[in-house]
């Protein structure tokens, strides 16, 4: 993937995750920012990840922006605290023990051959009729799956079949850079 962000760059990006969060649920304000970098004021895609004793918490992303990065990375957050519905919203109480990730994304690109997919390097997004989908890149590698296992969980993801991609399904790849906060 292209234009990979500096440490720097990485720790400012989980700085305002983290700080969003807390100041949109203690609501304290949001912080006022100063931002230079030109990587951090790009218009890119990315996604929010909130765990807690390393299971899922939240997780909100947008595959495209017309804002940049930074302040996309400052409203996933918020949204990815308060408005995952598979999660109840962040409260006061759990702010004292999460751990933050952040997906920079890469442009989708539409497969046209599932052995276009590298299982670890590539998230997939698929789409069928009015079902849609989409697992990050880690998501594969954190449990060990291979190709076919990736297409079926995107699958199940999206309320499919687990084999809906084999047949009429537009099948999207994505890479993205990864920052993790511990």
């Amino acid at each position: 993937m292209d234009n990979q962000l500096s440490a720097t760059e990485k720790n400012l990006l989980l700085k305002i995750a983290r700080e969003s969060i807390i100041d949109h649920i203690t609501k304290e304000g949001k912080p006022v920012l100063d931002i230079s970098s030109q990587e951090l004021l790009t218009m890119r895609g990315c996604f929010v990840t909130i765990k807690h004793k390393g299971t899922l918490r939240g997780c909100i992303g947008q595959f495209t922006s017309d804002k940049p990065l930074y302040q996309l990375v400052q409203e996933m957050a918020i949204a990815a605290a308060r408005h995952d519905p598979r999660f109840h919203p962040m409260t006061v109480k759990d702010l004292h023990d999460f751990d933050l990730e952040i997906s920079i994304l890469s442009p989708l690109k539409r497969v046209e051959s599932i052995n276009e997919i590298e299982v670890g390097v590539h998230g997939l997004y698929i789409v069928k009729n009015s079902y849609r989908g989409v697992l990050l890149p880690q998501v594969a590698r954190e449990y060990g799956w291979d190709r076919d296992t990736f297409l079926s969980q995107t699958c199940l993801k999206a309320g499919l079949d687990k084999d809906a991609w084999k047949e009429d399904a537009d099948i999207h790849i994505f890479s993205a850079q990864i920052i993790r906060d511990k």
